[in-house]
Protein backbone atom coordinates (compact mmCIF):
# COMPACT_ATOMS: atom_id res chain seq x y z
CA UNK A 1 0.00 0.00 0.00
CA UNK A 2 1.48 3.60 -0.76
CA UNK A 3 1.89 6.17 2.08
CA UNK A 4 1.10 9.93 1.32
CA UNK A 5 2.25 12.11 3.48
CA UNK A 6 0.93 15.45 3.93
CA UNK A 7 3.31 18.61 4.61
CA UNK A 8 2.17 20.74 7.34
CA UNK A 9 1.15 24.08 6.28
CA UNK A 10 0.77 27.40 7.93
CA UNK A 11 -0.53 30.52 6.55
CA UNK A 12 3.09 31.74 5.25
CA UNK A 13 3.52 28.41 3.41
CA UNK A 14 4.10 29.67 -0.44
CA UNK A 15 1.34 27.05 -2.27
CA UNK A 16 -0.82 29.19 -4.50
CA UNK A 17 0.04 29.53 -8.09
CA UNK A 18 -0.86 33.32 -9.60
CA UNK A 19 -4.18 32.30 -10.98
CA UNK A 20 -5.20 30.91 -7.28
CA UNK A 21 -3.73 33.20 -5.50
CA UNK A 22 -5.28 36.32 -8.16
CA UNK A 23 -8.82 34.56 -7.89
CA UNK A 24 -8.55 34.65 -4.18
CA UNK A 25 -7.40 38.54 -3.84
CA UNK A 26 -9.68 39.34 -6.29
CA UNK A 27 -7.12 40.69 -8.72
CA UNK A 28 -6.03 40.08 -12.13
CA UNK A 29 -2.61 38.25 -12.68
CA UNK A 30 -1.14 40.81 -14.20
CA UNK A 31 -1.64 42.89 -11.52
CA UNK A 32 0.28 40.72 -9.01
CA UNK A 33 2.88 40.93 -11.18
CA UNK A 34 3.13 44.21 -10.85
CA UNK A 35 2.78 44.21 -7.50
CA UNK A 36 5.44 42.33 -6.90
CA UNK A 37 8.40 44.06 -9.06
CA UNK A 38 7.71 47.12 -6.85
CA UNK A 39 8.04 45.02 -4.00
CA UNK A 40 4.40 45.30 -2.33
CA UNK A 41 3.61 41.69 -2.09
CA UNK A 42 7.27 39.11 -2.73
CA UNK A 43 6.07 35.32 -3.43
CA UNK A 44 8.84 32.83 -3.24
CA UNK A 45 9.94 31.81 -6.31
CA UNK A 46 10.10 27.90 -7.02
CA UNK A 47 11.14 26.18 -10.39
CA UNK A 48 7.21 26.31 -11.25
CA UNK A 49 7.14 30.17 -11.02
CA UNK A 50 5.79 32.45 -8.20
CA UNK A 51 4.11 31.08 -5.25
CA UNK A 52 2.03 32.91 -2.88
CA UNK A 53 1.05 32.10 0.52
CA UNK A 54 -2.39 33.22 2.54
CA UNK A 55 -0.20 35.79 4.55
CA UNK A 56 0.81 37.20 0.62
CA UNK A 57 -2.54 36.89 -0.52
CA UNK A 58 -4.22 38.60 2.35
CA UNK A 59 -1.55 41.60 1.90
CA UNK A 60 -2.77 41.63 -2.06
CA UNK A 61 -6.25 42.29 -0.29
CA UNK A 62 -4.66 45.14 2.21
CA UNK A 63 -3.20 46.48 -1.37
CA UNK A 64 -6.41 46.22 -2.88
CA UNK A 65 -8.06 48.32 -0.16
CA UNK A 66 -5.70 50.93 0.73
CA UNK A 67 -5.78 51.44 -3.60
CA UNK A 68 -9.65 51.93 -3.02
CA UNK A 69 -9.08 54.98 -0.69
CA UNK A 70 -7.13 56.86 -3.50
CA UNK A 71 -3.61 55.86 -2.36
CA UNK A 72 -1.40 55.90 -5.36
CA UNK A 73 1.26 52.50 -5.28
CA UNK A 74 4.51 54.56 -3.65
CA UNK A 75 1.78 55.77 -0.48
CA UNK A 76 0.65 52.49 -0.53
CA UNK A 77 3.97 51.36 -0.23
CA UNK A 78 5.13 53.53 2.15
CA UNK A 79 1.58 52.57 4.61
CA UNK A 80 2.42 49.17 4.35
CA UNK A 81 6.31 50.04 5.64
CA UNK A 82 4.89 52.11 8.33
CA UNK A 83 2.29 49.47 9.71
CA UNK A 84 4.64 46.73 9.56
CA UNK A 85 7.04 49.12 11.96
CA UNK A 86 4.46 49.21 14.06
CA UNK A 87 3.85 46.03 14.80
CA UNK A 88 7.27 45.08 15.25
CA UNK A 89 7.67 47.92 17.82
CA UNK A 90 4.34 46.89 19.63
CA UNK A 91 5.97 43.72 19.67
CA UNK A 92 9.15 44.82 21.38
CA UNK A 93 7.26 46.99 23.60
CA UNK A 94 5.46 44.11 24.99
CA UNK A 95 8.32 42.03 25.29
CA UNK A 96 10.25 44.79 27.27
CA UNK A 97 6.88 45.32 29.14
CA UNK A 98 7.08 41.62 30.20
CA UNK A 99 10.44 42.17 31.54
CA UNK A 100 9.88 44.91 33.20
CA UNK A 101 6.93 43.13 34.95
CA UNK A 102 9.25 39.96 35.69
CA UNK A 103 12.00 42.47 37.78
CA UNK A 104 9.70 44.48 39.64
CA UNK A 105 7.87 41.20 41.02
CA UNK A 106 11.36 39.75 41.85
CA UNK A 107 12.40 43.44 43.05
CA UNK A 108 9.41 43.32 45.30
CA UNK A 109 10.24 40.10 46.54
CA UNK A 110 13.51 40.67 47.71
CA UNK A 111 12.41 44.58 49.14
CA UNK A 112 11.52 45.41 52.38
CA UNK A 113 8.38 47.04 52.69
CA UNK A 114 8.31 50.68 51.82
CA UNK A 115 6.61 52.06 55.01
CA UNK A 116 9.85 50.67 57.02
CA UNK A 117 8.40 47.57 57.56
CA UNK A 118 10.68 44.58 57.54
CA UNK A 119 11.28 41.82 55.39
CA UNK A 120 9.91 38.45 56.58
CA UNK A 121 10.94 35.27 55.26
CA UNK A 122 9.00 32.29 56.81
CA UNK A 123 10.72 29.14 56.63
CA UNK A 124 8.81 25.65 56.72
CA UNK A 125 11.38 23.71 59.12
CA UNK A 126 11.27 24.21 62.61
CA UNK A 127 14.73 24.95 64.41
Amino acid sequence: MMEIHFEEHNDSTPVYVISIAAQLSGLHPQTLRQYDRMGLVSPQRTPGGRRYSLIDVRRLQRVQNLAQTGLNLEGIRRVMALEEEVEHLRIMVQVLQNELDGQMARRRELMPLADGGALVVWRSDPQ
